[in-house]
């Protein structure tokens, strides 16, 4: 699974990246995760506000920092 998390490098798009990555560990999963700051590339994703959560390709989360037990659920149900 390939999951994205897209924001300009502020401190919640900072937070919502090192949720994903405890996330991930507490699933005792070893999914790609990658951190997006190009701008281009947010717009391309369809995101108008960051921080984004993409879950396969799909928006999952944008404009807010979900609590890692919601990151935990996406992650579930996206598999």
């Amino acid at each position: 699974m390939q999951i994205k998390v897209l924001g300009s490098g502020c401190a919640n798009c900072k937070k919502l990246y090192k949720l994903v990555q405890d996330a991930v560990k507490e699933l005792g999963r070893d999914d790609e995760i990658i951190y997006v700051t190009d701008m281009a590339e947010i717009a391309m994703a369809g995101v108008m506000r960051t921080p984004a959560l993409i879950i396969d390709g799909a928006v999952r989360v944008s404009g807010r920092v979900p609590k890692l037990d919601e990151i935990k659920e996406l992650l579930n149900a996206a598999r």
